[in-house]
């Protein structure tokens, strides 16, 4: 998949052929002497924490944005748990009040920063 010179040409495809496999999974090209340990260390099958069942070269992407049980942090109390729970978490934490130092009137977590327009 790469130019070479014309003369090289008979030659190179000849290497190839001999050397060179696609991986039947990815696509790329590998050499045949490393395409067992290839398929081993880039597609075989792994058990992420969340039990979901995924290609080995896809587990870091799918821990950092997809998984259920990646970390997560409250927007309200900065208090970090799985993502699974931090709707449910932030429902709650929000709805917490505090007292205005400025009015003195209890106002809910979730409306803090928005506070300071309406406040007396």
């Amino acid at each position: 998949k790469k130019d070479i010179p014309v003369a090289n040409f008979i030659t190179h495809e000849i290497h190839c052929s001999r050397n060179i496999e696609v991986c039947r999974y990815c696509s790329e090209l590998i050499p045949k002497s490393e395409m067992k340990n290839h398929i081993e260390s880039e597609h075989a099958q792994v058990t992420c924490k969340c039990r979901m069942k995924i290609e080995k070269c896809l587990l870091k992407d799918h821990e950092a944005s997809a998984c259920p049980l990646r970390p997560a942090v409250c927007q309200y109390c900065d208090i970090q748990l799985t993502c699974n729970k931090l709707q449910d978490h932030e429902i709650y934490c929000g709805a917490r009040t505090e007292r205005c130092g400025g009015c003195g009137h209890n106002v809910m977590v979730r409306d803090l920063k928005e506070h300071p327009r309406v406040c007396g």
